[in-house]
C-alpha cells in the first residue's frame, strides 16, 4: 500500500536542527517495513502548532490531497484535539506508525483520553498548590515552610519587576527544549531503555546536548523524562 509521511514541529528551532523530525522518520520507518507500506512522499510542517487544524497548515493539507493514506509518528503530531481527529477520521484516511492497526473507534478513543489525560494533570497541579496554600494559612508548619521554600525559590535572583516575566520564560524555554525531544526520549524507552542511565546513554548515542549543551547524566534525563510526563 502507498502512503504519505507526514512530520510536524512546533518550533522553528527543532526544524532547523533536526530534533524530533528523526525520531518521526524512524517511527514511520519502522511502522512502514512491518506493515509493508510505501512511502511516496514526505511533507513536513515546521514551527506549526497542533492547535492549528491539519487541513488548514500548509503541508499538511497538500499531504492530505493526495488522496493517499497519511501516516504519522504518534497521533499528536497529528493534533492534540480531538475534535481535529474526529473530524479527520470522517474525511480522510490516516495511519498512527506507533498503533498503525487502530481502527477508527480506538483512534478516537486514544484521542480523548490524551485530552483528559493533559487536562487532569494540570488540575492535579493546580489542586496540589490550593491545598498546600490553604494547610499552610490553617498553620500546618510542613506546610508553611514548603511555601515559603517555593516562594524563596521564585524570588532568588530576581526582582518584583522581573520575577513574573523570568520564571515564566525560564519554564517556556525548558518546555520547548523538552517537547523538541520528545519523541527521541520515547524512542529511546521504546526501544527497551528500563533506566534514566539508559536514556542518557541513548541520548549521548545520538548526539543530542542538553539545554545548556553538555551531556546527558541520569538526574537529566530523569528530568526531562518528568517534565514530559513519560515513564518505563
Amino acid at each position: 500500500m502507498q502512503v504519505v509521511a507526514y512530520l510536524r514541529v512546533s518550533t522553528k528551532g527543532q526544524g532547523d536542527s533536526g530534533l524530533g523530525l528523526e525520531a518521526q522518520r524512524q517511527y514511520i520507518e519502522t511502522a512502514a517495513a512491518q506493515q509493508g507500506w510505501e512511502v511516496v512522499t514526505e511533507y513536513v510542517d515546521v514551527n506549526v502548532s497542533g492547535c492549528v487544524h491539519p487541513l488548514e497548515r500548509p503541508e499538511a493539507s497538500k499531504a492530505f490531497a493526495h488522496g493517499l493514506p497519511v501516516v504519522v509518528a504518534k497521533l499528536d503530531r497529528l493534533s492534540r484535539d480531538v475534535e481535529h481527529i474526529a473530524g479527520l477520521i470522517k474525511r480522510a484516511d490516516f495511519k498512527v506508525a506507533t498503533m498503525p492497526n487502530a481502527n477508527t473507534m480506538q483512534l478516537h478513543l486514544f484521542a480523548m483520553l490524551a485530552e483528559q489525560e493533559r487536562e487532569f494533570i494540570s488540575q492535579r497541579t493546580k489542586d496540589a498548590l490550593k491545598s498546600l496554600a490553604k494547610r499552610a494559612e490553617a498553620g500546618e508548619p510542613v506546610a508553611q515552610q514548603r511555601v515559603a521554600n517555593r516562594a524563596a525559590m521564585l524570588a532568588k535572583g530576581r526582582t518584583k519587576a522581573s520575577q513574573a516575566k523570568g520564571g515564566e520564560a525560564t519554564k517556556r524555554r525548558a518546555e520547548l527544549f523538552a517537547e523538541g525531544i520528545r519523541d527521541t526520549v520515547e524512542l529511546c524507552v521504546l526501544r527497551g531503555t528500563k533506566t534514566y542511565q539508559g536514556v542518557a546513554d541513548c541520548l549521548n548515542a545520538k548526539g543530542i546536548l542538553t539545554a545548556k549543551g553538555g551531556s546527558w547524566s541520569p538526574i537529566q534525563a530523569s528530568r526531562v523524562m518528568q517534565r514530559l510526563s513519560l515513564t518505563f
